[in-house]
Parts: structure tokens; C-alpha cells; sequence
């Protein structure tokens, strides 16, 4: 490395702790004291994506351009991604289970007796959320989706008479069913591919295809599985917005997560980060270098979780509040809050932390 490069790797890495300061530090006050926002005039409304400016407006050098074309040569040749085939195959299984939800829903209606003009109007909805909805196509990802049913066909439907459907087609084979988890989830494979399904139900007689899932009203007074159900297709949904290229944005991603994989600390159930936390990382290091390349991102990504003091949380967003009597992570009112070891926060309200993060594993 020449001397001037030195230099300028320096001074980016003293912009870079000087940005991490001011998040940590400036506008959000003290690690304990970190609560709910609330924009005030015109003057309070970012002109940016994310709670800070970016560290870096700077556009990218040829150089830099040259490394992301070399990141993504490499990632091909190791062959991660889907084909083209696979890609079709996987939307053509999500609009079939959707079909079969669908039916399953005008089914349930005629033996409830429920009026003609409201089962005729039922709908239903399946939407992806997690990984695939986020348009990460690498090899062995599984799908993660949400059935959106009427506010009169209960979860316990869901978990028996719908499984029971499931069992018919000939190309499901259901793994597990646990209706009692924190997320209650069908787990089941469709022609070998992974599929998780959650259900969430909406208090209203019709779910159209235009229905607004990302509408806070939905939540008022429904159940708090449901709500947990929502929530990733809500997490989803916000990560895309919030971030200043959903391509770039997604071959960040990519590579951040084979790179977890091949160190086996991508997991949740080991006490490690799972998807979403990995998204979220990966979305405020976009933020804060809104045009850099892919490449030049991945090394923004490790700089900035190395320096990051983890007394402070990851916020894509300022939290809302929306006084609905749920749960929201608030260090101010929740004594629990304040000794998260990672508190990486969704975006979407009900604002969580995400994952159950050991010490050992902070230090990884």
C-alpha cells in the first residue's frame, strides 16, 4: 500500500467513526435513553434514507466498478444462484398454494353457513416475505410466506382444516406443525423446496388483492400471533423502502450471507443472526453510502459492525408510535430493553429486536 493510499484509507476510516459517533451519540441521546421520536415541523424530516446523513455521497471510482464486476464473477463461478427455471418454478408453487388457500377459504365459508355475497367476496392472500421476498435467488433458500385470511375463519382453522388440504396435493409432503410457537408456522416441502406458512387474520369479511397489509389500522385489536405473523411481511415490505438500490442493496446481502453460512453464524436457533438481522445490517450500511458499489459496501459492511458499540441499537428508521397497547422495544419503559446485547430493531411497528444474541457471539 503507498503512502497516499494510507492516508486516504485513514481519513475514510476517521469520516467513518465520526459517523458512527454521531448516530450513536448525537440525535438519539444516551445508550438508556434511547426511546420513541417524533417529527416535530418539516425541518425534523430527513432528506436522506435512514436517522443520519450517509457518511458518503461520493460516487463510485472505476476501480471500485471494477471490483464489484470481479465480487460478482466470483459469487457466479461458485454457482449460488437460481437458474432462470427455478426462479419461474418458485413463483409458479407461491400462486398455486395461493390457489389452494383460496379454495381452502370459500370451502370453510360454505361450512360455516356464511352468507352467499360474503363467501363469493372471501379472497385471501399469500405474499412472500423474508429472503425470497426480498429477491435473494441463491441455491437452497426456502420460501417464507403469509396467508392473509377474513377476521371469522380462526388460526385453529388454519392449523387443522388446512392441513388437512395441504395433505391432498400430491406434491406436499407437511414436515411440522406448531401451532404454540412464538410464530405459529406449518412447515412443509413443495417438490422438494422448503416452505414455511404463517397465517394472520384481518378483521374484515374480504381479503382482496389490493388490500393494504402495511396499513397500522389492521392491528388494532387483533391477536398477538397474528400480529407476530404480519410482521415479517411488514419487516419486508419496510427493508425495501428504506433502502437507496434494492439491486445493490441485494448483492450486498447475497454475499454478507454466504459469507455467514461458510462460518456456519448464520442462525437463529444456534444464538446466532438470522435473516431479517442480516437485512437490516446490510440496509444501514447501504444507507449510510447510498452510491457505492456492491463491493465497496461489503467493505463498509464489515468496518462499520467492527467499530459499532453495541450499547446502541440499529435503526433503519425512527420508531413510531401508534398506541395500540402492543409491545414495542423501549429501553425508557422496558428494563429488559437496556441489556439486549445486539439490539438490531425492525422497522416496522410493532418495533422488536431481533434474535436472542449470545455474549460469545457479539465478540464474533
Amino acid at each position: 500500500m503507498s503512502e497516499d493510499e494510507g492516508d486516504q484509507e485513514a481519513e475514510e476510516a476517521d469520516t467513518l467513526a465520526a459517523v458512527v459517533m454521531k448516530i450513536q451519540k448525537g440525535r438519539l441521546g444516551a445508550p438508556l435513553e434511547i426511546g420513541l421520536f417524533e417529527i416535530s415541523s418539516l425541518e425534523d424530516v430527513p432528506k436522506w434514507y435512514g436517522i443520519t446523513e450517509p457518511a458518503s455521497f461520493a460516487l463510485p471510482s472505476e476501480e471500485e466498478l471494477r471490483r464489484t464486476r470481479m465480487l460478482m464473477e466470483d459469487l457466479k463461478s461458485i454457482d449460488i444462484f437460481q437458474s432462470h427455471l427455478e426462479v419461474k418454478r418458485r413463483e409458479r408453487m407461491v400462486r398455486n398454494l395461493e390457489s389452494l388457500f383460496k379454495k381452502w377459504l370459500t370451502e370453510t365459508c360454505l361450512e360455516m353457513n356464511v352468507p352467499d355475497h360474503v363467501t363469493e367476496q372471501v379472497g385471501g392472500r399469500v405474499v412472500p416475505f423474508g429472503s425470497y421476498a426480498l429477491g435473494i435467488n441463491t441455491k437452497g433458500n426456502d420460501i417464507d410466506l403469509l396467508c392473509v385470511g377474513p377476521g371469522f375463519v380462526e388460526r385453529s382453522q388454519f392449523f387443522s382444516s388446512f392441513v388437512e388440504k395441504l395433505k391432498t396435493h400430491s406434491g406436499i409432503r407437511i414436515i411440522q406443525v406448531v401451532e404454540d410457537a412464538f410464530v405459529p408456522i406449518i412447515k412443509l416441502t413443495y417438490y422438494g423446496t422448503d416452505i414455511d406458512m404463517v397465517y394472520a387474520k384481518i378483521n374484515r369479511n374480504s381479503i382482496s388483492n389490493k388490500l393494504n397489509l402495511m396499513d397500522v389500522a389492521h392491528l388494532k385489536e387483533m391477536e398477538i400471533h397474528c400480529v407476530r405473523s404480519l410482521q415479517g411481511y411488514r419487516v419486508t415490505q419496510e427493508i425495501m423502502s428504506l433502502v437507496p438500490n434494492i439491486f445493490t442493496f441485494r448483492e450486498v446481502l447475497v454475499t454478507i450471507k454466504h459469507w455467514a453460512k461458510c462460518r456456519n453464524i448464520y442462525s437463529n436457533k444456534m444464538g446466532f443472526l438470522g435473516g431479517a438481522s442480516w437485512g437490516i445490517l446490510v440496509a444501514r450500511v447501504c444507507q449510510l453510502y447510498p452510491n457505492a458499489t456492491t463491493a465497496t459496501l461489503v467493505a463498509k459492511f464489515f468496518k462499520v459492525v467492527s467499530m459499532w458499540d453495541w450499547t446502541y441499537p440499529i435503526l433503519l428508521k425512527f420508531p413510531e408510535e401508534h398506541k395500540l397497547n402492543l409491545q414495542v422495544w423501549n429501553p425508557r419503559v422496558n428494563v429488559s430493553d437496556r441489556f439486549h446485547r445486539m439490539p438490531i430493531i425492525t422497522p416496522s411497528y410493532p418495533h422488536q429486536k431481533k434474535g436472542d444474541i449470545l455474549q460469545t457471539i457479539v465478540k464474533v
